[in-house]
């Protein structure tokens, strides 16, 4: 293919690029420095670093952070667990299949569960302990929130287990390492990889949720990404709103950035 032909189907991509991801970058950062009367100001970056929005950004990072922890203590064992079955592509389809369904349709159905009358319930008064307030509680948002971010952690981890040499794990066992001793120091540092990407891949989507913290937390859990809803659909204030953005925006930056450093200079070693 000759470079004027590889010139002219990067048209389409970088197009596409510059529509959906460099614009609305740009419109969000102009957006930033109007006030919700359309003034030009700087008033918005100066709020943003008030105790009540440092507060959000510091419940975002730490929410972020226990769903991909929660869902790295999930995703790990189940991804090693599927490399050694025998019809691993069906249950890796299995897990990917909840994807497909739309994430308001895994809310509402997850509300019912964890209702007052739901199947939940409906378990803890079987078994004696009775009706519970499951729903609108931070246990039930992080109990979704990992399971709808299960799959994307899974996969990345499961590819870089397949990739892996098993005659590596058979030589520490040959050489007299424990199981423990073989995962800890053969098996989890060749995918550490692939842990970074699953982590990047539910860490940066799961600092800007909105919509499970409004239908499963019930305004509860406080983030960025509810702030960000509540400026442009009920305050609208387009210019706060679209300065959280900003800033998320930075952080999910330096998020891949560090991540992807790491990931270089581990390859180069």
């Amino acid at each position: 293919m000759t470079r004027r032909a590889r010139t002219f189907y990067l048209i389409p991509y970088a197009f596409w690029i510059l529509l959906f991801v460099i614009a609305p970058i740009v419109l969000i950062a102009y957006y930033s420095f109007f006030d919700i009367d359309g003034n030009f100001t700087f008033s918005n970056y100066v709020n943003f670093f008030t105790p009540v929005y440092l507060k959000m950004t510091v419940s975002s990072f730490w929410y972020a952070f226990l769903i991909m922890l929660f869902t790295l203590l999930i995703s790990y064992p189940t991804a090693l667990v599927l490399t050694k079955l025998k019809h691993k592509q069906l249950w890796l389809l299995l897990i990917i299949l909840p994807t497909w369904i739309n994430l308001l349709l895994k809310a509402y159905a997850f509300m019912g569960i964890f209702g007052t009358y739901g199947t939940a319930n409906k378990f803890l008064e079987f078994i004696g302990i009775g009706t519970q307030q499951i729903l609108f509680t931070d246990f039930s948002f992080l109990f979704v929130s990992t399971y709808i971010f299960i799959p994307f952690m899974i996969l990345p981890i499961y590819n870089a287990l397949e990739e892996m040499n098993p005659s590596l794990t058979h030589a520490a066992q040959d050489l007299g390492a424990t199981r423990w001793t073989t995962f800890w120091r053969v098996v989890f540092p060749i995918t550490l990889d692939g842990v970074k990407a699953g982590c990047q891949a539910v860490f940066i989507p799961a600092l800007s949720l909105f919509m499970i913290t409004r239908l499963i937390a019930g305004n509860r859990v406080i983030t960025l990404g509810t702030a960000i809803e509540e400026h442009f659909l009920v305050t609208q204030d387009w210019g706060m709103g679209s300065t959280i953005g900003v800033f998320l925006i930075i952080a999910m930056f330096i998020i891949m950035f560090v991540s992807g450093a790491k990931r270089k200079k581990g390859a180069m070693k």
